[in-house]
């Protein structure tokens, strides 16, 4: 999945898990086999995966496998930040900073190739919570999600 700030986060899904596991044992957290499983296979995909991909490619390594045994990983990474929904598309991609606090999320989506890329702009998260802040607004979830072509499918595209 590519990014904005390619030096302040994680790429590596080795290296992204066990930046989780770090997390979930500050936290009293469990990272079960299926959970880091999920993980690791999100953070390989290389752009937003949905559920259902996610089980497929689960059942290749692990027995068993159910649509219940994916969304409970699913929940699980969700409700700890590891992970973001891209309800737009209903897929999930991999949170860059698993152990950070959580804050508002920008994504610029793709139509084209359907990469997504995390906006790491401390001006648009301000913004967003400064304004919901004098609305008297709790966000509870916020991802910010923005359609369009990138960079990569904008050139690829025949002139005329």
């Amino acid at each position: 999945m590519p990014c904005t700030d390619p030096v302040h986060h994680v790429h590596d899904g080795d290296a992204f898990v066990l930046e989780v596991e770090r997390a979930c044992r500050q936290r009293g957290l469990r990272l079960t086999p299926i959970r880091a499983t999920a993980l690791r296979l999100i953070a390989d995909a290389g752009r937003p995966i949905k559920a259902y991909d996610l089980l497929d490619r689960m059942r290749a390594t692990l027995e068993g496998a159910a649509p219940p045994t994916v969304y409970r990983a699913l929940d699980f990474l969700l409700e700890h930040g590891f992970i973001h929904k891209l309800s737009s598309i209903n897929a999930y991609v991999g949170c860059h900073h698993p152990g950070g606090e959580q804050h508002a999320v920008p994504f610029l989506i793709c139509d084209g190739c359907h990469a997504a890329m995390e906006l790491e702009d401390s001006q648009v998260v301000h913004l967003l919570e400064t304004r919901a802040a004098a609305l008297g607004f709790v966000p509870t979830a916020q991802v910010l999600e923005v359609h369009g072509r990138c960079a990569r499918c904008v050139a690829d595209a025949p002139s005329g």
